[in-house]
């Protein structure tokens, strides 16, 4: 059995794209963020030590994104699960990004990637 740290929705304005106007106009990401962790110190001793603090991988996070220039979403996907998985209590990051509107008649586009302290 395990638990997750769960960021939903986080809303962020960055330059990704290949196309001309993706590399001058920030556009809206789309991240949500599933951080496979155990808990149970953390429960047991309600101490923020215990805890895989999930505030300070949300302010790498939007430091990341808003700074970055990436080409690819795949990239800068893959450079979050990097955040995640600096803290060795998380064993597995499942991160998904999208770009709304990034397709006609689409409402949003994007990936989903996993990683694990054992893959990377």
């Amino acid at each position: 059995m395990s638990d997750k740290i769960i960021i939903t929705d986080l809303s962020l304005r960055t330059i990704i794209g290949i196309n001309e106007d993706e590399r001058l106009n920030r556009q809206d990401v789309l991240i949500n963020i599933s951080l496979d962790v155990d808990t149970r110190q953390a429960g047991e001793s309600d101490n923020i030590e215990d805890a895989v603090n999930y505030r300070t991988i949300t302010k790498e996070v939007i430091s990341l994104v808003e700074s970055s220039r990436f080409l690819l979403v795949e990239k800068l996907a893959e450079e979050i699960a990097k955040i995640c998985l600096k803290d060795s209590r998380v064993n597995y990051a499942e991160v998904r990004l999208e770009k709304p509107a990034a397709l006609r008649f689409s409402k949003s586009v994007g990936i989903e990637i996993k990683r694990s302290q054992k893959n990377g």
